[in-house]
């Protein structure tokens, strides 16, 4: 994690810092697979993001460890067996708001973030559809998007193909404050 903050703390020195400049670290991540024998699904509060609304620039990332399943084993799995934690330990997306939404007014938003999405070490150009909501001040994010295993080589054997389902629903919630 301190290597994260890192990392997002020099991609913030990139940009002047004051107005326009918000960061997010407690991104709420959430991850769900229907399948014919087992619903998968997994959560996590530890996502970070960096969003300049000036330049519409975006960067997030999370651990893959941090997600948390209601079953041990397919915490064990999903880390060891699936994603590699130890050998890709994070998922970015690095990208751009297509949209410039005015910050000042309260209201919801439609965006589109288009940019690259790194998930086991293999990238892809994604546009992804979210919602931007202003209220009192507080901007937050929130997007629902398909994540297919087959994109990031993330391979399902044989064995438990029916357990796990070849596209994977993600839901993301990311409430920014004002940089400083």
């Amino acid at each position: 994690m301190k290597h994260l903050s890192i990392i997002l703390l020099a991609w913030m020195s990139l940009f002047q810092t004051g107005q326009g400049l918000y960061a997010c670290k407690n991104a709420e991540i959430s991850l769900f697979s229907s399948a014919p024998i087992e619903d998968i699904a997994a959560k996590t509060s530890s996502g970070q993001s960096v969003y300049n609304a000036a330049t519409g620039d975006l960067v997030f990332s999370v651990a893959i460890n941090t997600f948390k399943f209601p079953k041990s084993l397919m915490q064990d799995h999903f880390n060891s067996d699936y994603l590699e934690s130890d050998k890709y330990p994070h998922a970015t997306f690095k990208g751009k708001v297509q949209e410039h939404p005015d910050l000042t007014k309260d209201g919801t938003y439609p965006i589109n973030v288009t940019g690259v999405l790194d998930v086991h070490n293999v990238k892809q150009t994604r546009t992804i559809p979210g919602t931007l909501i202003v209220s009192n001040g507080t901007v937050t994010m929130k997007s629902e998007f398909i994540v297919k295993c087959a994109d990031h080589h993330i391979e399902i054997p044989r064995l438990v193909f029916h357990n796990i389902a070849e596209s994977i629903k993600m839901n993301v919630t990311a409430t920014y404050t004002a940089a400083k």
